[in-house]
């Protein structure tokens, strides 16, 4: 489900009428994120409450800052912007065939809701006295709190309320910025298998530290992680491989540093070796996200959370072994802060069970490279820019080399084989011989 949201940096931004001195809005009793938090946000003072007052959850807030660029691009009065010449993005776009009428912006908000979602906030249930004439009170104002979701992303954040709906957005207040506790913080731990034995498996998380961390897992055994990699904050990432483990048997992990901080002391089971004789494994696709609150987002997949909670359940119980994530990942589409949503949406089973993914092909899929040069075989602008980047950085799998996500693996008695219908998958393509291992 798509909402309008995902089309407002289409929008003209209206300069907004002084609708009231008294307006406020603010984080409730809060100075420092947590990894992960809900957050309610105050906003008061508001004299006249409307159906299509928002509030945005800006990400990074950056000062000149992130909401100046939202105002100054949606006007299309000012061609600067503090991470690049926006303009130019217009010329990107145009490469995957969106030739529409663009004013872009060099960032989206995360995330919105509208006020409503405060049942008091329309009828205005808590008025405020904010002048009196002797006794009577001349000027009362409404008030609403909104509660937000929030995963560590690393950047600071600011809340920001809008009048006008998102087809006419303009800009009523902001709040302080927010900063995370440890933006450092290692998370989002992801198992995945690398061959048929099961005595390896690799472990791949995020952090916001560049510096090697390690793994610690079995009975003392520590891993170091030499090499990471980025790109734009989703953070770094770091990947490695915990061998002398046996198939069918449970161990404990931890991930990160001294200095970045520790995950918490995890288990996990690895999956059957191939050839032996029963498999328990949970197969599906096209999940994506949905938020925990009530906010709209770019792409929302209501049933991923119905989803990921019965595969939790069936995990917690042990009665799985593996999982197979065939295609469409996060439907992120280029907006990376929601890429950290959805890793925590799956932390709970791909940290403790062999997690395998296959790339997938839709309309709005997460890996599709739709850039000129980027090797897509079809020509759409799916990605919004990502071109299989994040997928393939996030998701290593016991692929033949780089850009060829296709592969076969066996756990019990099964023969996996992944195929990717991104890439040329005709007869006599290279891919096919390789993921049958023939």
């Amino acid at each position: 489900m798509i909402s309008e949201y995902r089309l407002i940096n289409r929008e003209s931004l209206f300069t907004c009428p002084i609708e009231s001195r008294y307006i406020q809005i603010s984080a409730e009793n809060i100075t420092e994120i947590a990894n992960e938090q809900f957050i309610t946000v105050n906003i008061s003072g508001v004299i006249v409450p409307a159906k299509d007052d928002w509030v945005a959850m800006i990400s990074p807030s950056t000062s000149k800052r992130y909401v100046e660029w939202f105002l100054f691009f949606l006007l299309q009065i000012l061609f600067f912007c503090g991470i690049g010449d926006c303009p130019l993005d217009e010329l990107m776009y145009a490469q995957t065939g969106d030739l529409s009428s663009l004013p872009l912006i060099c960032h989206y908000p995360v995330k919105a809701q509208y006020v409503k979602n405060d049942p008091g906030y329309l009828s205005c249930q808590n008025p405020e006295c904010q002048d009196y004439l002797g006794d009577v009170c001349i000027v009362k104002t409404c008030a609403a709190s909104l509660t937000f979701h929030v995963v560590n992303i690393r950047t600071d954040i600011e809340f920001v309320f809008f009048a006008g709906g998102f087809i006419t957005p303009c800009i009523l207040k902001r709040s302080t910025p927010l900063k995370f506790a440890n933006p450092n913080m290692p998370s989002f731990g992801h198992l995945s298998s690398i061959d048929s034995t099961a005595t390896s498996i690799r472990l791949t998380w995020v952090s916001g530290d560049q510096k090697p961390q390690q793994i610690q897992y079995g009975n003392g055994k520590r891993l170091r992680v030499p090499r990471d990699f980025g790109w734009h904050d989703p953070g770094y990432i770091h990947t490695a491989v915990m061998t002398g483990l046996e198939p069918s048997s449970t161990y404990s992990y931890k991930y990160g540093s001294d200095l970045a901080g520790w995950s918490d002391q995890i288990q996990f089971h690895t999956p059957p070796a191939g050839g032996s004789n029963e498999l328990n494994f949970l197969a599906y696709g096209d999940i994506g996200k949905a938020s925990l609150d009530e906010s709209v987002e770019h792409h929302i997949q209501p049933g991923s959370i119905s989803v990921v909670e019965a595969m939790t359940a069936e995990v917690t119980s042990g009665n799985v072994d593996s999982i197979f994530h065939i295609g469409d990942i996060s439907y992120a589409t280029g907006f990376l802060a929601e890429v950290g949503f959805f890793l925590s949406l799956i932390e709970p089973i791909a940290s403790r069970v062999s997690y395998m993914s296959g790339i997938g092909v839709s309309i709005y899929t997460y890996a599709t490279r739709d850039y000129i040069g980027s090797g897509s075989v079809y020509i759409t602008p799916d990605s919004g820019g990502e071109c299989g980047v994040a997928y393939e950085t996030y998701f290593p799998l016991p692929t033949s080399a780089k850009d060829k996500p296709w592969y076969s693996i066996e756990q019990g008695p099964v023969h996996f084989t992944l195929v990717s219908t991104e890439h040329d998958w005709s007869p006599n393509s290279e891919q096919l011989p390789d993921a049958y291992n023939i």
